[in-house]
């Protein structure tokens, strides 16, 4: 189509992000009208999706971010099918910009993130309008808050892990991120003992008496060498009672203490691509 100048190619480009022989099959396709060929690209990007959505989108984008106060923080996860995408500028800025619209909005879960607007159009618009530009699944797979007296997030080198730590007073950003990595590089199921379920006690106790009779130990006996052994689980398994990664001849709490006696975790949250 000799009407379809560069000029008109760059704009819509400008205004969709699609590549550039994308942006000029649909300007050619809709005789330059820019409203319908964005249309066209839109329904690109659900033609697409509709093909990939039994793909698995595993690689992607974690991210996590605090409010301006840091008493309130959020998680994100930006999936993608390829490692490749999920290292793409472009990519990754999507997902920030996700991120920090879930925090100006602070909706209640994700399906309330995925229709709020960005720049004007619903996140789910979003998310198929790049589809149809990348050519492969991508979806926001996870949306989780928190929110305390300070939030502290930490984002592991190359986005594929993130944390959030929740404590119950103001302290130093450095003490805070100290026990932020201390979740990322230690998985903990709780952050301390009575946070573990019940059933999950009962199982280890089961499991240490178990141990214990296959050792050879006496009937009398195990009861006693399984709470041990629950102790020690306690001790590997609850953020508080962890050794301090950077120093191991103190817990998390003892940690905590040294910059306040009344300094404590509420709560965390973590996710990770491969845990």
């Amino acid at each position: 189509m000799a009407g379809i100048s560069a000029s008109d190619v760059k704009k819509l480009r400008n205004i969709t992000g699609a590549g550039m022989m994308d942006c000029k099959k649909a300007l050619e396709e809709s005789n330059g009208d820019f409203e319908k060929a964005a249309e066209i690209i839109r329904k690109k990007g659900q033609a697409v999706a509709s093909k990939r959505a039994e793909r698995e989108a595993t690689e992607g984008a974690v991210l996590a971010k605090v409010t301006g106060d840091a008493t309130r923080g959020a998680i994100v996860v930006l999936n993608s099918e390829t490692d490749f995408v999920a290292k793409n500028e472009g990519f990754v800025a999507l997902a920030d910009s996700i991120l920090d619209l879930a925090l100006e909005k602070n909706p209640a879960n994700l399906e309330e993130l995925k229709e709020l607007e960005l720049d004007g159009t619903r996140v789910a618009d979003h998310i198929l309008h790049q589809i149809g530009i990348i050519g492969e699944k991508i979806d926001i797979s996870y949306y989780e808050k928190l929110e305390a007296s300070q939030v502290v997030a930490y984002i592991h080198p190359g986005n594929k892990l993130a944390t959030l730590v929740g404590l119950n007073m103001k302290t130093a950003l450095q003490t805070g991120r100290d026990v932020a990595m201390q979740v990322a590089a230690m998985n903990p199921v709780a952050v301390d003992k009575d946070g573990i379920p019940q059933e999950v006690i009962d199982k280890e106790i089961e499991i240490g008496k178990e141990q214990a009779r296959l050792e050879g130990k006496p009937e009398a006996i195990l009861e006693k060498i399984a709470l041990g052994k629950l102790n020690k689980f306690y001790k590997e398994n609850t953020l508080l009672n962890q050794d301090f990664t950077r120093d191991n001849k103190k817990t998390i709490r003892q940690h905590l203490q040294e910059a306040d006696k009344n300094l404590t975790v509420k709560a965390f949250l973590r996710y990770g691509l491969t845990n």
